[in-house]
């Protein structure tokens, strides 16, 4: 899948990097909620300039500004970079279970923050997984990850294994266009020792938006551009610069049919933003966007509703969330709920999109009841349906 950017005419592959094989979405171990803990806290860049000026562009385009101070202009060392972070790399393989029983595999990146096993990924790369497989440089086999947290709407996640090493974040308010960047990532979902490349910013402050598998779509805003190459199953890994620190996170890359190939234009989620989520989640802290602990599952497959699926289905609505499948024995299932039926209504509450059910349905814990209004070609109806243990949406 691709997508615009905002107010400028590039496209990005499907909500990043990292959704390497996958085509539907699901997360399955969700811990409990977490009491309140120390903050993670980024350093200072080591040789970074305090004067952000004007070093981006907010169209998705390089500024075609000059280097600036501090470590613009600085060379980077590729090799001592990866001496430091590769070691809090891991790789993230899950298994994807579709509303229709079929399974696939994804893989992506993570980064290890703290000593007790707290490893930051994108939300992308765990969507939708019913097992979630963590491999760890230095370390046989794998291990198993429970999902600490998410905020879909800043496609950042927190999942946790054992202790292990960690990385470095640094603060994001003294990047600098020009600045040196190394990228690491598990590209193409291989495996091993983290892919390197290096590149420079070439934009901060970026907004754009990025499809979805549902055919639905989000923006993310504040994100670094750089021209490291970056490809499929680097999601989630470190952006880092000269000292050895991460001062982001790989979210989305620039390209047509991006899935198949890499590119060097990237998207990376600031590590100031990604450890303003993190916090919170940590601390237990659940919102209208961030999800802790268990969250409620009606059963179904959706995507966006268009004015060609309405015709086609024959439903009188020109708005909602398009039902693609429903599961076996599901709440859906249980009320009547069928594939081509379009949500419009979950409590009072108008549904205008597929990205609209997530906090109709996520935001309720397994066992409580929502009442759902849906169309399809028999007419209107409305139920209550009582939600079971499933997925962060």
């Amino acid at each position: 899948m691709i997508a615009l950017i905002a107010a400028g005419a590039v496209l990005l592959a499907g909500l990043g990097v990292g959704w390497g094989y996958a085509t539907q979405r699901v997360i399955h171990a969700i811990t409990s909620a977490q009491t309140a803990q120390n903050p993670i806290r980024t350093v200072p860049q080591i040789g970074g300039s305090s004067n952000n000026g004007s070093s981006g562009s907010s169209n998705g385009q390089s500024s075609g500004l000059p280097a600036q101070s501090g470590q613009a202009s600085q060379p980077i060392d590729a090799q001592a970079v990866t001496g430091k972070v590769s070691p809090a790399i891991v790789d993230i393989n899950t298994v994807i279970a579709s509303v229709n029983g079929r399974t696939s595999q994804a893989a992506g990146t993570g980064m290890i923050l703290t000593s007790t096993g707290e490893i930051l990924t994108n939300h992308h790369v765990v969507q939708q997984a019913n097992s979630i497989k963590v491999t760890i440089p230095g370390h046989s086999g794998s291990y198993t990850a429970t999902v600490v947290g998410v905020d879909p709407t800043a496609d950042v996640a927190l999942i946790k294994v054992s202790g292990l090493p960690t990385v470095q974040l640094a603060d994001s308010s003294t990047l600098t266009v020009g600045q040196q960047v190394v990228a690491m990532g598990n590209a193409g979902g291989q495996g091993g020792a983290p892919s390197v490349t290096q590149g420079s910013i070439t934009a901060l402050d970026q907004t754009i938006t990025a499809s979805n598998d549902n055919g639905g779509s989000e923006q993310l805003t504040g994100l670094i551009q750089s021209d490291a190459t970056i490809a499929p199953g680097d999601s989630g890994g470190a952006l880092a610069n000269s000292a050895g620190q991460v001062i982001g996170m790989i979210t989305a890359g620039q390209a047509t049919g991006f899935r198949q190939s890499s590119t060097n234009v990237g998207y990376a989620i600031t590590a100031s933003a990604a450890v303003g989520v993190v916090n919170e989640i940590r601390a237990g802290h659940a919102s209208s966007t961030i999800f802790i602990g268990q969250t409620g599952h009606l059963g179904i497959g959706v995507q966006d509703l268009t004015p060609v699926s309405a015709s086609r289905i024959g439903v009188n609505v020109s708005s909602g969330a398009l039902v693609t499948g429903v599961e076996s024995g599901s709440p859906a299932e249980q009320i009547g709920m069928t594939a081509n039926s379009v949500i419009t209504n979950i409590d009072g509450t108008a549904i205008n999109s597929a990205a609209d059910l997530t906090p109709a349905i996520q935001g309720h814990k397994p066992g409580e009841k929502i009442k759902v209004t849906w169309v399809d070609q028999g007419g209107t109806h409305t139920a209550t349906a009582t939600l079971v243990t499933g997925p962060v949406a």
